[in-house]
């Protein structure tokens, strides 16, 4: 394991930019950019397109290391070269930014008011890619709707994901997202605070896994987990609220960094001059991170 990589994961400024969009979730990504779904044809014309929009943003002079500790990237991005240089590489030589993997396939259908990870058969292999490419970390996302058996069973498949991944010398980003419509959010926040807890103290010494939560409606409630040693980081994400909300909600969670999707890219479009592009961006990057240096 990089040990520098390992370093700013776990104490490095700014936050974490999710640019892990993959195949279900690609349409809508590109739809918000400016690119409408009749103007390409099958998937690789839609992963091409992808691929320019993140690279656009990962070139921009505004993305940079001073401000992003680390970025999620979805495996066909992996696989691909931005300037010449395999996308992870290019990440940390030329941005200083920690590379993270997205490795789920998606979820299963809902059960007990939750919906678990779908099977992932080739793991195995696709960890020794990540592996050989340079990637620091994965990242796994549950669903969970409602408190109860169906939230238990997400935490237990989370943390059987992550043994497989720290066993590949890897550091799993953990993220048994909760949905911002809950009806009974407060409820399952503290169930999965108190879940949480438990798995993370069974962790082996010199084990640390890194946790991504919604932005709970208690202020400060996964403070404990923030300041676990077995808890590199926790890093919140969006999870439909816009980015003036997800900052407020962040800057009152001590300790707890942004790792943001869609409030990330939101307003940043195809048709943008680079000059603009850049600009939004930079904006963007600017109040995630402050209300991340919390």
């Amino acid at each position: 394991m990089n040990q520098e990589q390992y370093k700013k994961a776990q104490t490095g400024k700014g936050f974490i930019a999710a640019l892990d969009q993959s195949g279900g979730s690609t349409p809508k990504a590109l739809k918000l950019y400016g690119i409408p779904e009749d103007s390409y044809s099958g998937d690789d014309q839609m992963f091409d397109l992808v691929h320019e929009m993140r690279t656009r943003i990962i070139t921009s002079p505004a993305f940079n290391g001073d401000r992003i500790v680390g970025a999620i990237l979805f495996e066909n991005t992996m696989d691909r070269t931005i300037e010449g240089q395999p996308s992870a590489e290019y990440l940390w030589k030329v941005k200083n930014i920690v590379p993270f993997l997205k490795i789920d396939k998606g979820l299963a259908e809902e059960k007990d008011g939750a919906q678990v990870m779908k099977p992932m058969p080739g793991l195995d292999e696709l960890l020794d890619r990540a592996v050989a490419n340079g990637v620091f970390g994965t990242k796994e996302r549950s669903v969970i709707k409602l408190p109860g058996a169906g939230l238990t069973a997400v935490v237990d498949q989370q943390f059987e994901v992550a043994r497989q991944v720290l066993a590949k010398n890897l550091v799993p980003i953990v993220e048994p997202e909760i949905d911002i419509h809950s009806p009974k959010k407060a409820e399952a926040e503290e169930q999965l605070n108190t879940e949480l807890l438990e798995h993370v103290n069974k962790l082996p010494d010199g084990q640390a896994v890194m946790l991504k939560l919604t932005l709970p409606e208690t202020d400060n409630l996964y403070k404990e987990l923030v300041e676990h040693p077995k808890v590199l980081r926790v890093v919140a994400l969006s999870g439909g609220y816009t980015r003036e909300e997800s900052c407020a909600r962040l800057s009152r969670n001590n300790g707890v960094i942004a790792s943001f999707s869609r409030a990330f890219t939101e307003g940043l479009t195809a048709q943008q001059s680079d000059e603009e592009f850049n600009a939004t961006l930079d904006k963007s990057i600017a109040d995630i991170a402050a209300a991340s240096n919390t």
